[in-house]
C-alpha cells in the first residue's frame, strides 16, 4: 500500500466530531478547557483493531480477527499510544511496517517486508521459527538474546542446559552485553542465546530449538521456571521489548514449583550491538495464540516439555496438580513470587539463557540437563505456516489464537514442562530482582544507541531521556522539543477509550540544543510573512503536498488547497518534490522560526525590546538573613549578563529596581544623575508608578547610577524594624511600569514572608495539619483570594511574566502567591530557612541561570492537527482565555507543555496523524518571531500496535501533571485511585486483547510499558499525592507547581531519581546506576543521587580509609562534616574525578541541586532514604513489590 506521506487527505473540515461530544469524567483538576474531560480516559475506544487476545494479526487488510469483545474501560478516556522502548513484545503481532515509515517525501512503497520498522531486521525466520517463536510467546518479554533483538535464543533443545546455568548475573541490575560481544547473527541454534526469562512463566517455548534466524521472541522471561503457585504472584519483568512481560503467578491449581529464576538480566532492551534491525525491539511475536504463558492443562499431554530437564514425575506439558505453592529450589527462588525476596545469595540466576521455564529437575535446578532431555524439535515446525516475516506487511502471522496448540499433536507446544514436585516452602515475597528493572532498561536502551537517531522516519520511538543521543532533524521535530506518549495513535476513539492510554506529547518549544545540534534555522519571508494554509491557517511544513507542478499546495493538516504566492513558486522534480525542497528549512525539517511581520504583532506594530525589573523585599526577615545584600551585590556583576540574541552585541533589555516592606519604593537611576533617587508609594492600594523617565534604564548608559544603588540599599534598610510586607501591590507596580513604557518584560520579585500588611491579596495563615487527608484538604490548593487571579489575567495581557524567589521561614502561602508566576510563565523558586551561608551558592546559581536563560515574551502557542484528532487539555505554566490558544507572558528555555489529544473522527492508517506546535514570541532582542515543530506519528487499528510504540517517561509525565492539578479539586486519595484504575486499564486492555492466552496468576506486561507501575507507584507516593508528616503544605504546593512544567527529562529523575555507587570512577563514563532500595546499598559504598533537585553523596559507615581521604581528605568516618554542602578540593585523581560528576550532574538540570553528604545511620539519612522509591516510604507508600503485586490483582479484577 502506497502511504504517501504528503498528502493525507483528510476528510473535509466541516466533519461532524465525533470525539467531541465524549462523556468526559469531570476533569479532575480544574484543567483548561472544560470542555474536555482532561482525563477522560482513553480518548475513544479504540476497539476496531483489537488483535485478538493472542491472535496473530492477519494480513493488514485483514478484518479484525475476533477478540474477545474488547473491554471498554472508560475510566479516562485518553488513550496513549506506546512509545516502544525496546523491541515490540513478541506476544503481539509483528508490527506493520508502516509503524516507522522512513518518512520519504514521496510514497513509501509499504509493501513486503520493510525495513522501514525501525525495529526488526533480519532474515525471515523459517516456519520452524515462527513456530518456536511462538510458543515461545510465552515469555513475556524476555531479555534479548545476544543475538540482537531480533533473535529468539535458540532453544536449547538440543543443549544441555547447562549451558543456561552459567554464573548466576544479577539480574536486572545487568547491563546488557557489551555490544560488542553480541553476535551479529543469531546463535547456532545450538548456543542458547541468553535469553532471560525474566517472569515466572512457563518457558517460552522459544526455547526450544529453532533456527536461530529466527527472531525471537522476546520472551526471555526470567521467570522462575514454573509458574510459581498463584498465590504468589510472579511476575516475570519482561526482559526485551518482545513478548511483552509477564510476571507470573502460577494458577494454583497446578503447583509447579517454580522454576529457578533465571534472573532477568537483560532487560527489555535489546541487546547492543544486537543486530540494528531491531532498533525497535524484537518484532513481536506474532500473536500466537499458543497459550505459551500458561501452563497447559494437564489435560494436554502432548505439549512439548520446555528444553530443560524434563519434569520427572509429571506428564509432560503438564503441570502436576500443585496443591501449595512449592518453592523453588533454594537455590533460585521463583523471582516473582509476592512474598519476601529469598536472600539474594541464593538464586544464582540461572544464567540468562535459562528457559525461564525450566522446571528445576528433581534434583533442583542443579545439574545441566542432559541434553538428550530437550525436546526434539518438531518436525511440524517447519512446515505449516510460511515464514513469517517480522513485521512485514502482508505476510503470514503466526497461527492464529484459537489454536489451543500450535497445531495438533503438539496441543501446547510453548507450554512448560511440568514440573517436578519440589517440597513446597512457604515463599512469600516476590524476588525484587525479577521484577521489571529500570537500570536495566535505561542501561539497554543505552546499549542499542550508537548512531544518532534521525527524525525522517514517522512513528519512531526516540531513545529514552536517560540516553545520551545526538539528533539529525530530517522532517519531524527533535525529541528535545517534543515527545509523545504514543508513536503508534490509535485509529478511532473506541480503541484510544479501550487501551486508556492517554495520548499527549510534551512540548518544550525553546529547549536548549547541545552544542552539536544545529539550532532552528531562521527563515525570512520579507514583508508576505510565513506561507499559510488558507483554510486552517497551518504553516508551510514538509506535511505540505505541491500539485499542479506547484503552482497550489494541499493542506496536510485540514486538505484545503491553497495557491502559492508567486514570489515562493518552485519547479517540481519527477517525484513530485520542489527542486528548491532541501535550501528550505520548512519543506525539509521538522523545526524552525520565521521572523513575524508586524501583522503578527500586537495593535500591528512592532515590539519595544523587553525590559526586567527588580522588586526587592526589604523587611527585616530579608535584611537580617542576608539575602538583601547578596542579592545587591550579585546584581552588580549580573546586569552584564542579560540575555541577547547575538553574543557580539549588548543586551537591549532595560532594567528598572523597587524595594519594598509595607510600602514601595522606586529607584530613578537616570544617567544623568549623580546619585540614585528614591520615591515612595505608601498608597498600596492603588498603586501607581511615580516616575517614567529614569525609572528603566540601559544598563550600559546608568552603570554608576545603578552600582552606587545597589551599594546603598543594604546600607538604607540594615536597621529595619518593619516586619510585614504586601505582595499584590508589588507586582501590581512592576505591570503598571510595563504598561507605561509599553514593553513586556519580566519581573524577578524577592520576597520572604505571608503578605499580611493591609493591602490587596493581603493574606492570612490557613495552614491546618487536620485537614491533610480529608475532603477539606483540596482548599489548601486552591488560592485564598481571587485579587491574584485577576492579577494575572492583566500581566498575561502585558506580556510580564514573573520570577518569584521565595525565602520563608514558614508558611507563606505558595499555592496563593504562586498564582501570578504559574499564569505568566513564569518560575517559582523557595530557599526555606535561607542561610547565607549553606544556601548562598544554590540560590546565586538560580539566579544567574534564570537572568541570563533564552527567553521568549508575549508568547502565544497553538497546536495544529490533522483531522481526527484535536488538541483538548493543556498543562504546564500558561494562561488559557479560550480553548486553543496557550498564552505566555513569559516562555523560557526551561518550561515544557503537556498537551493532551482526542479523537474527533477516524484516522488513518496510510496517512497518520499530524501536529504542529506554533509558538509566537518576542526575542530578548525585541523580534518578533514564530517558532514552528512539526510531528508526524503512526495510526493503527491493532491495539497490539499501539501497546508495542508507547514511551513510558512521557506517559509518567502526562500521569504526574494530570494527578497533580487533580488536588486542587479531588480528595488526593480520589486522585490516588484514579491513577491505578487508569493504569490497571492500560495493562488489562493489553492482558485481554494482545498478550497470548495464559493463566490469571501470569501478571503480563508490554515491552515498554514494563516500568508503568514501578513510576506510577513513585508518582503515587510523592510528597503532593502523599506526604510524610514533615512536608508541609507550601513544599506540596511548590512541588505541584514545579511538576507542571518540566519536561520528560526531569520528571524522570525527579520520580526515580538516579543512584550512582562512586567507590570506582573511570574518566570519560559513569558506573551503572543501582536500583533506589536501600538493599542495594553497601555499608562499605559510597552514591551519589540525584533527583534534579537535590544532590545526596551517601556514605557507608565502613567504607574503606583510603577511599574516604581520597573524598574528604579524613580517614576516619566520624571526621566527616555531615554539612558540608561542597567537596574538598583535594589533589588526587579520584576527588578530581568525583567533582566533575557531580558538576556534569547539576550543568545537566535546570536548577541548582545542592549536594547533602549523608554518613549511614545519621539523622539526614531519613531525607535521602525518603527518595529510595523502590522501598516502603515512611508516609505509607507501597515499595515496588507490593505495588506491582496490588496492579496484578486490579488487573485480575478488570479481567474477571
Amino acid at each position: 500500500m502506497n502511504v504517501n506521506q504528503h498528502t493525507p487527505m483528510a476528510s473535509p473540515y466541516g466533519q461532524p466530531q465525533p470525539g467531541y461530544a465524549q462523556p468526559g469524567y469531570a476533569p479532575l483538576d480544574g484543567g483548561y478547557p472544560a470542555p474536555y474531560a482532561p482525563y477522560n480516559g482513553p480518548a475513544s475506544a479504540y476497539q476496531p483493531g483489537v488483535p485478538p487476545q493472542g491472535q496473530a494479526r492477519g494480513p493488514p487488510t485483514a478484518a479484525p480477527p475476533p477478540v474477545s469483545a474488547p473491554q471498554q474501560y472508560n475510566q479516562y478516556s485518553h488513550s496513549q499510544a506506546d512509545m516502544q522502548n525496546g523491541p515490540p513484545t513478541m506476544t503481539q503481532a509483528p508490527p506493520r511496517p508502516a509503524a516507522a515509515q522512513p518518512y520519504s517525501q514521496g510514497h513509501t512503497n509499504m509493501i513486503g517486508p520493510h525495513p522501514s520498522y525501525p525495529q526488526h531486521y533480519g532474515p525471515p525466520p523459517t516456519m520452524q521459527q515462527v513456530t518456536s517463536q511462538m510458543t515461545g510467546m510465552q515469555i513475556t518479554s524476555g531479555p534479548p538474546t545476544p543475538a540482537g533483538p531480533g533473535y529468539a535464543p535458540p532453544h536449547s533443545s538440543q543443549l544441555p542446559i547447562s549451558t543456561y546455568s552459567a554464573p548466576p548475573q544479577p539480574s536486572y541490575t545487568q547491563a546488557p552485553p557489551p555490544a560488542s560481544s553480541a553476535p551479529t547473527q543469531p546463535p547456532p541454534p545450538g548456543v542458547p542465546a541468553a535469553s532471560q526469562q525474566y517472569y515466572g512463566g512457563p518457558p517460552p517455548p522459544s526455547q526450544q530449538p529453532f533456527d536461530s534466524s529466527r527472531p525471537p521472541t522476546s520472551q526471555q522471561q526470567f521467570t522462575s521456571s514454573a509458574p510459581p503457585p498463584p498465590s504468589q504472584q510472579t511476575f516475570s519483568p519482561s526482559s526485551f521489548s518482545g513478548p511483552p512481560t509477564r510476571l507470573q503467578a502460577a494458577p494454583v491449581s497446578q503447583p509447579q514449583p517454580p522454576f529457578p529464576a533465571a534472573p532477568p538480566s537483560l532487560s527489555s532492551a535489546p541487546p547492543p550491538g544486537s543486530q540494528p534491525g531491531f532498533a525497535g525491539g524484537p518484532p513481536p511475536i506474532a500473536q500466537g495464540s499458543f497459550p505459551s504463558q500458561l501452563p497447559p492443562p494437564s489435560s494436554q499431554p502432548g505439549s512439548f516439555p520446555p528444553p530443560g530437564p524434563p519434569p520427572t514425575s509429571a506428564a509432560s506439558g503438564q503441570y502436576p496438580p500443585m496443591s501449595q505453592p512449592q518453592q523453588p529450589p533454594a537455590s533460585q527462588p521463583s523471582p516473582y513470587h509476592s512474598g519476601p525476596p529469598p536472600p539474594r545469595a541464593q538464586m544464582p540466576p540461572t544464567s540468562m539463557g535459562q528457559s525461564n521455564h525450566l522446571p528445576p529437575g528433581p534434583q533442583g535446578p542443579q545439574g545441566p540437563p542432559g541434553p538428550l532431555q530437550q525436546p526434539p524439535v518438531q518436525p511440524g515446525m517447519q512446515t505449516g505456516y510460511p515464514p513469517q516475516q517480522n513485521g512485514a506487511f502482508g505476510q503470514a502471522r503466526s497461527p492464529q489464537p484459537g489454536y489451543a496448540g500450535p497445531y495438533p499433536g503438539q496441543p501446547n507446544y510453548g507450554a512448560p514442562a511440568p514440573a517436578p514436585a519440589v517440597a513446597p516452602a512457604p515463599q512469600k515475597r516476590l524476588d525484587p530482582d525479577a521484577i521489571p528493572s529500570p537500570i536495566q532498561v535505561i542501561e539497554d536502551d543505552k546499549a542499542k544507541t550508537n548512531e544518532p537517531f534521525t527524525t525522517g522516519v514517522r512513528g519512531q520511538a526516540p531513545p529514552l531521556v536517560t540516553t545520551n543521543f545526538q539528533v539529525k532533524d530530517q522532517g519531524n521535530a527533535s525529541p528535545r522539543f517534543i515527545r509523545c506518549t504514543a508513536y503508534n495513535m490509535p485509529c478511532t476513539s473506541d480503541m484510544a477509550k479501550q487501551s486508556q492510554v492517554p495520548l499527549a506529547a510534551v512540548i518544550k518549544p525553546l529547549a536548549t540544543l547541545p552544542p552539536d545540534e544545529t539550532p532552528p534555522y531562521v527563515v525570512d519571508h520579507g514583508e508576505a510573512g510565513p506561507i499559510r494554509c488558507n483554510r486552517c491557517k497551518a504553516y508551510m511544513c514538509p506535511y505540505m503536498q505541491f500539485i499542479e507542478g506547484g503552482r497550489r499546495f494541499q493542506c496536510g493538516f485540514c486538505s484545503c488547497v491553497t495557491e502559492v504566492p508567486p514570489h515562493y513558486f518552485q519547479h517540481l522534480d519527477h517525484t513530485g518534490k520542489r527542486v528548491d525542497c532541501y535550501d528550505r528549512p520548512e519543506l525539509s525539517l521538522g523545526s524552525y522560526e520565521y521572523l513575524a511581520t508586524v501583522d503578527y504583532c500586537k495593535n500591528n506594530k512592532l515590539p519595544q525590546p523587553p525590559a526586567f525589573i527588580f522588586l526587592i523585599d526589604v523587611s527585616y526577615n530579608a535584611v537580617k538573613s542576608g539575602m538583601v545584600s547578596i542579592v545587591c551585590n550579585e546584581l552588580k556583576s549580573l546586569l552584564d549578563l542579560l540575555p541577547r540574541q547575538n553574543p557580539e552585541v549588548d543586551s537591549v533589555i532595560r532594567v528598572g529596581f523597587v524595594t519594598y516592606n509595607k510600602v514601595l519604593h522606586f529607584y530613578n537611576v537616570k544617567s544623568t544623575l549623580a546619585q540614585p533617587q528614591m520615591l515612595v508609594v505608601s498608597d498600596v492600594s492603588d498603586m501607581f508608578v511615580p516616575l517614567l523617565d529614569g525609572f528603566l534604564v540601559n544598563v550600559n548608559e546608568s552603570r554608576q547610577v545603578i552600582e552606587s544603588l545597589l551599594d546603598q540599599i543594604p546600607e538604607m534598610f540594615a536597621d529595619t524594624r518593619e516586619t510585614e510586607t504586601v505582595f499584590g501591590p508589588v507586582i501590581q507596580a512592576g505591570l503598571e511600569a510595563l504598561k507605561a513604557a509599553d514593553c513586556a518584560g519580566k519581573l524577578f520579585v524577592f520576597h520572604t514572608s505571608l503578605p499580611i500588611a493591609e493591602a490587596p491579596g493581603k493574606l492570612k495563615n490557613r495552614e491546618d495539619k487536620k485537614l491533610i487527608g480529608t475532603d477539606k484538604e483540596k482548599t489548601l490548593f486552591q488560592p485564598q483570594v481571587g485579587v491574584y487571579n485577576s492579577l494575572a489575567k492583566e500581566c498575561v495581557a502585558q506580556g510580564c511574566c514573573v520570577d518569584l524567589f521565595l525565602f520563608p521561614n514558614q508558611y507563606v502561602d505558595l499555592a496563593t502567591l504562586g498564582v501570578v508566576p504559574v499564569s505568566t510563565g513564569g518560575s517559582i523558586y523557595k530557599y526555606t530557612y535561607f542561610q547565607a551561608q549553606t544556601d548562598q551558592e544554590r540560590f546565586l546559581n538560580d539566579l544567574r541561570r534564570d537572568v541570563q536563560k533564552q527567553v521568549g515574551f508575549d508568547a502565544v502557542m497553538r497546536v495544529r492537527t490533522s483531522t481526527g484528532i484535536r488538541a483538548t487539555d493543556f498543562f504546564g505554566s500558561f494562561y488559557m482565555n479560550n480553548t486553543t490558544d496557550v498564552e505566555l507572558a513569559g516562555l523560557d528555555c526551561d518550561k515544557a507543555i503537556t498537551v493532551e489529544f482526542k479523537h474527533d473522527d477516524k484516522l488513518s492508517e496510510e496517512t497518520g496523524a499530524l501536529m504542529q506546535c506554533a509558538v509566537l514570541y518576542t526575542s530578548c532582542s525585541g523580534q518578533r518571531r514564530l517558532r514552528i515543530h512539526n510531528m508526524a506519528v503512526n495510526c493503527c487499528a491493532q491495539l497490539a500496535d499501539l501497546y508495542r510504540n508507547c514511551e513510558t517517561d512521557t506517559i509518567i509525565n502526562y500521569f504526574a501533571k494530570y494527578a497533580f492539578r487533580g488536588v486542587a479539586n479531588n480528595p488526593t486519595k480520589a486522585v490516588r485511585d484514579t491513577l491505578v484504575n487508569q493504569c490497571a486499564q492500560i495493562l488489562a486492555c493489553y492482558r485481554k486483547n494482545c498478550a497470548s492466552p495464559s493463566s490469571a496468576g501470569q501478571l503480563i506486561l508490554p515491552e515498554c510499558m514494563k516500568l508503568l507501575p514501578v513510576y506510577l507507584n513513585c508518582v503515587m507516593k510523592s510528597d503532593v499525592l502523599l506526604p510524610g508528616a514533615d512536608v508541609s503544605l507550601d513544599d506540596r504546593a511548590y512541588l505541584k507547581q514545579l511538576i507542571g512544567c518540566m519536561d520528560v527529562a526531569e520528571t524522570h529523575v525527579f520520580f526515580y531519581p538516579r543512584l550512582l555507587p562512586v567507590m570506582k570512577l573511570e574518566s570519560g563514563s559513569l558506573p551503572v546506576a543501582v536500583r533506589d532500595s536501600e538493599e542495594r546499598l553497601s555499608k562499605g559504598g559510597v552514591y551519589l543521587m540525584e533527583t534534579g533537585l537535590h544532590l545526596f553523596l551517601w556514605v557507608g559507615a565502613s567504607v574503606q580509609q583510603e577511599l574516604l581521604l581520597s573524598i574528604f581528605g579524613t580517614p576516619s568516618f566520624s571526621q566527616i562534616d555531615p554539612n558540608m554542602t561542597n567537596l574538598p578540593v583535594l589533589d588526587n585523581p579520584f576527588s578530581q574525578r568525583l567533582r566533575e560528576v557531580v558538576d556534569s550532574f547539576r550543568a545537566q538540570r535546570s536548577r541548582y541541586m545542592k549536594l547533602m553528604v549523608v554518613k549511614q545511620e545519621d539523622r539526614a539519612e531519613l531525607m535521602f532514604k525518603h527518595f529510595l522509591v523502590e522501598d516502603k516510604s515512611a508516609s505509607g507508600g507501597a515499595s515496588y513489590v507490593d505495588f506491582l503485586c496490588h496492579m496484578h490483582k486490579e488487573i485480575r479484577q478488570l479481567l474477571s
